[in-house]
């Protein structure tokens, strides 16, 4: 039987934060986690999966017109994309602003992997993943390559230091660990990058921290 798509919810006056998001989504994963990290309560409203795209209706348009997950409304702020939802989570709930630092070289530290994640890793271990999981067309060998690109440049990085961009777990960590996890379910073999290894093992560790499907 054909279920229509969600409706949105228009944040309410007791739900300041209501996040649109799906389950399987590493994108919104990082979000969920982020949320946890920051101990801050929120409403989810999910949008499914239909034949390989999101289900949205034209309510779901109007607040982005991307059609994509995830979207978080705060009162009158609506964002989308998982990136700027971090950055402005950072920005507007952590008070000890370490995720975000505002020193403007320790800033740029944290974005210079915030840009990792939006190319290489999306186009290569996300894309893999979304090719091999759940059907999306793509070209899976580009997206193999660029995946492995993506952990030689990580497991550099991981080699020096126990994390991203600092001494701490930044939203370098965040926006990263996500579509690194889940590798495996692109076809990525980790065992060759042991210091992404510890690194995925540190951040499980940290207080707060939840898991999603296929990320215990």
């Amino acid at each position: 039987m054909h279920t229509p798509p969600h409706k949105p919810l228009v944040p309410a006056a007791g739900d300041r934060l209501v996040l649109h998001d799906r389950e399987t989504s590493s994108n919104c994963y990082k979000v969920r986690l982020f949320l946890s990290f920051l101990a801050l309560p929120y409403q989810r409203v999910p949008v499914r999966l239909q034949a390989g795209r999101n289900a949205v209706d034209t309510a779901y348009l109007s607040l982005n017109p991307r059609g994509q997950v995830p979207t978080l409304a705060d009162g009158g702020v609506v964002l989308w994309g998982s990136t700027a939802i971090l950055c402005y989570l950072a920005r507007r709930y952590d008070e000890s602003r370490e995720w975000l630092p505002i020193d403007a070289a320790a800033m740029a530290r944290v974005c210079q992997w915030l840009e990792l994640a939006q190319n290489e890793i999306a186009s290569g271990l996300f894309m893999a993943r979304a090719i091999q999981r759940f059907g999306y067309t793509g070209d899976l060998a580009a997206s193999r390559a660029a995946g492995e690109q993506a952990l030689r440049v990580l497991e550099g990085q991981l080699e020096r230091d126990d994390w991203l961009a600092g001494e701490r777990a930044t939203l370098a960590d965040v926006a990263c660990f996500p579509h690194v996890a889940l590798a495996g379910q692109g076809g990525f073999e980790l065992a060759g990058y042991p210091s992404v290894g510890r690194w995925l093992a540190r951040f499980r560790k940290l207080e707060r921290f939840i898991p999603m499907p296929g990320v215990a």
